[in-house]
């Protein structure tokens, strides 16, 4: 008999509407591939609608808080669900951007300069030199980041991070190529540069078709190439990452640049719609979306 996997999506983190598209495509490819799936929009309610689905395994489709920050890999460990992606430790510390960084710094990966701070104090003084960004500590997707730039009037009835949550990070501001590599189980797959045809690669550039281009394999000469898989590697080892992951980087290489790459973050449950790069690069190494989720369920594991 097959295996009944429960995909799990929707949730009510800023990242909801992502994740239902990400757990409706991962559910169509599943039942493609054989497997008898059951999809469950998460509510509060989650412990519940498991015990009474009594599921096999559990496809974790959720974007952002509760979903990928380790609460609802708690759960699955509680009622022995094997699931996909990182466990408990690993979600959580890869969710929380200052943690996460702490422990790339440790095996050498380059990072820009940080600074956890209260939204309030952003308002009375600059936190690093301009230009920085400023983003939430705890958030996924390039949501609600900003930067700011000499001139930038910041005020706290402006749109931005501070409007959801208190507690921010500060980052330098890396100019340069926007660059991410994914990494299945032990091996780094590909590296993409992310061209948005205006503005940055924000939440927006993400997820609607037409705003960013997409080039994998990207530019690069065979050294970048190898460095960048190499370091998305050691991210995902350092964190305890399993399953699938995506690290983002950036890379100033123009003639005035460092040519150094540094990363930005780790995303442990990247993102599975027609727009997401995870798919893009697994099929530029002829692995289709129905084997890469296949793979994904057959890797479900618990931590314990």
């Amino acid at each position: 008999m097959s295996k009944h996997v429960v995909v799990l999506k929707g949730g009510w983190s800023a990242e909801r509407e992502v994740s239902l598209m990400s757990g409706a495509a991962v559910a169509k490819a599943l039942t493609n591939a054989g497997y008898n799936v059951t999809e469950l929009d998460v509510t509060p309610d989650v412990y519940t609608d498991l015990v009474r689905i009594k599921p096999d395994v559990a496809f974790n489709a959720l974007h952002g808080r509760w979903g990928e920050d380790g609460c609802i890999q708690g759960l699955l460990e509680i009622l022995k669900i094997p699931y996909t992606h990182s466990g408990v430790r690993a979600s959580a510390v890869a969710m929380d951007k200052i943690a996460a960084k702490a422990m790339f710094r440790t095996v050498g990966i380059p990072c820009a300069e940080d600074k956890l701070i209260e939204g309030a104090a952003l308002f009375k003084t600059d936190p690093l030199p301009r230009p920085y960004v400023v983003k939430p500590a705890n958030e996924g997707s390039s949501v609600g980041v900003v930067i700011v730039r000499d001139g930038s009037n910041l005020s706290p009835d402006m749109p931005g991070p501070w409007q959801s949550g208190s507690l921010l990070m500060a980052e330098q501001f890396l100019p340069g190529r926007e660059l991410t590599v994914s990494v299945m189980g032990d091996k780094a797959l590909a590296v993409t540069e992310l061209r948005p045809l205006s503005g940055f690669y924000d939440y927006e550039a993400k997820y609607q078709d037409g705003k960013t281009e997409h080039l994998v394999p990207a530019p690069l000469d065979d050294e970048m190439t190898g460095r960048l898989m190499h370091l998305a590697l050691e991210a995902h080892r350092v964190l305890g990452c399993r399953g699938v992951s995506r690290a983002d980087f950036r890379l100033d290489d123009g003639p005035d640049g460092d040519g150094i790459p540094y990363i930005l973050e780790v995303n442990t449950q990247p993102g599975m719609t027609d727009l997401s790069l995870v798919p893009e690069q697994a099929a530029h190494l002829g692995i289709s979306f129905e084997d890469l989720v296949s793979w994904m369920v057959e890797d479900a594991s618990c931590d314990r």
